[in-house]
């Protein structure tokens, strides 16, 4: 069984996606995370960094190479040119192959900007979380320590890239349903995306 979270940065996906993941039991993906670690690939010169070794640790971290990569990824400057490499269709392509393959395996949680879209359309269930543009970028400054008003400023850039890139461009699967979790707390949200799981599984 898949559950599939799209949205754009800042609505909330990980924190969402790795609980609801523990809570049903299910292995969580992050595809975001991959195109972050192609970014880094192409940041260290990697002549095809698209077809760079990623996998996964037992508790989810990125490796690279076979190298642990999580905290090298969690940059600005790296979340900046993951949304720039994931514009490449060809980026794109390589990633929802391996991606395609990670989750016929077992039960997942992945979230991402077109998991219900491209790489799962057939998902059984299918979330797209947002929040406020104002709400995502205070959450994402939080993270970050960084100011609201700029991170707003690159927030809107990227969100701008995401919708408008010809290949696999953000946007709701139709038969997604549509989260707001702006005044939600996370273990509300959570508690909505488990009970709609649990309902799947049981039909």
């Amino acid at each position: 069984m898949l559950v599939a979270i799209d949205g754009p940065a800042g609505a909330g996906k990980s924190t969402v996606a790795r609980a609801v993941a523990e809570a049903l039991g299910f292995t969580y993906l992050d595809t975001g995370a991959m195109y972050r670690a192609v970014a880094l690939a192409a940041q260290r010169g990697h002549r095809l960094p698209h077809l760079a070794e990623i996998g996964f640790t037992d508790d989810g971290h990125v490796t690279l190479e076979g190298e642990d990569v999580e905290a090298l990824i969690r940059t600005p400057e790296i979340s900046e040119a993951a949304s720039r490499v994931a514009a490449d269709p060809e980026v794109r392509r390589a990633l929802v192959e391996q991606q395609r393959r990670l989750i016929a395996q077992a039960d997942w949680v992945a979230e991402g900007r077109d998991v219900g879209t491209v790489v799962a359309p057939d998902a059984e269930v299918k979330i797209f979380l947002t929040a406020t543009d104002e709400e995502r970028a205070r959450r994402r400054a939080a993270q970050l320590g960084a100011d609201p008003a700029q991170v707003l400023i690159e927030q809107r850039i990227r969100d701008e890239r995401d919708r408008t890139r010809a290949d696999s461009p953000l946007r709701p699967a139709e038969d997604a349903i549509r989260l707001d979790t702006t005044g939600l707390s996370i273990e509300e949200v959570v508690a909505r995306i488990v009970a709609l799981a649990e309902g799947a599984r049981a039909r």
